[in-house]
């Protein structure tokens, strides 16, 4: 079930998505420590890259220990996104992503994201101006359309591929559905018709059985796990596992130490108070997950100290005593 980018064999088939706030650094290099195939960084605005605005900068960091390093990178303009592919390289990437997939409102009211789904002829300057730009494999991430009524995923795609793309992801959702309802992994299927390169298919994908359904239905090669992975950073490589017939069972003890090292990892790499709050969303969606709502009595402590707790100390004395929940239960 391998794929490629460019040169770089994919061997697992499951793909970390790139999510903002959530798939910095610390978390990509956990998520592929656990086995994830490929993990995106955070979406890097190329213009404000290209300018050396700090936080941009630490949204594209990336070091060895990832492999392919990909960063993705969103824009409206074919000189900044040009820019930015060739700092991407610069610094060492080996894949750039394009992001035309992006929902949010303050980045399509930009004409960025998923707004140029509204215009093909502009979003073609863009992936033409990446390509040309750098010698690194270029891939796009999109969404059906902007809405029902202008579903062109797979003429963008056949464009993209015509230009040079080397892989396309499709978020089975339109722009105007956010995250509403439910991924149409089957509408995901008229790119696999209009496309040779590799394909990968993105929306509400949490469990195998989704994966192996998404796949099913698009005729993708690979599947992208987003939201249902944050504070699970084993999710990605666990359901790559099954997905190749191998059993990957992720112990609490390791789920405990990898939240440890997470942490660790954050407070370096932001400094003290930023490095705790980045961590936090990944802390309230881990004990959501892996904590049973018939243990509530020990959920809520946990999280009062976890999602408010400004003490280093204090947050990792409360990992290190974490029971594991199917104990509790046994109890």
């Amino acid at each position: 079930m391998s794929f490629s980018i460019g040169k770089h064999e994919i061997e697992v088939p499951t793909v970390l998505a790139p999510m903002s706030g959530v798939t910095d650094l610390p978390f990509r290099r956990q998520a592929q420590a656990f086995g994830a195939g490929a993990v995106v960084s955070e979406m890097v605005a190329s213009d404000a890259l290209a300018a050396g605005r700090r936080d941009m900068v630490r949204k594209a960091a990336s070091d060895a220990s990832l492999d392919p390093r990909i960063i993705q990178l969103a824009g409206r303009e074919a000189h900044w996104m040009s820019e930015g592919a060739k700092i991407a390289e610069d610094a060492g990437a080996d894949v750039v992503d394009i992001n035309m997939g992006c929902p949010a409102r303050q980045v399509t009211k930009g004409l960025s994201g998923s707004a140029l789904m509204r215009d093909l002829d502009h979003a073609m300057t863009l992936i033409e101006a990446t390509v040309a730009a750098t010698r690194l494999p270029v891939t796009l991430k999109m969404r059906l359309g902007w809405d029902h009524a202008s579903l062109n995923a797979a003429e963008l795609a056949r464009r993209a591929e015509d230009a040079g793309i080397q892989l396309v992801t499709v978020h089975g959702r339109t722009r105007q559905q956010f995250y509403k309802g439910e991924a149409d992994w089957d509408a995901v299927r008229p790119v696999r018709e209009a496309i040779r390169i590799p394909l990968i298919v993105n929306g509400d994908i949490c469990t195998e059985t989704d994966a192996r359904l998404a796949l099913e239905r698009s005729g993708a090669d690979a599947v992208m796990i987003g939201r249902a992975a944050q504070g699970l950073p084993w999710l990605v490589g666990q359901i790559g596992a099954r997905l190749m017939g191998q059993t990957r069972h992720v112990s609490w003890e390791e789920k405990r130490a990898a939240l440890r090292t997470q942490l660790e990892d954050s407070i370096e790499f932001y400094g003290g108070d930023l490095g705790i709050r980045m961590m936090r969303k990944h802390f309230s969606s881990f004990v959501d997950a892996e904590i049973p709502e018939a243990i509530a009595d020990e959920r809520r402590p946990l999280k009062n100290i976890l999602c408010r707790s400004f003490d280093s100390d204090e947050l990792f004395n409360c990992l290190d005593g974490l029971g594991d929940p199917r104990k509790m239960l046994a109890a």
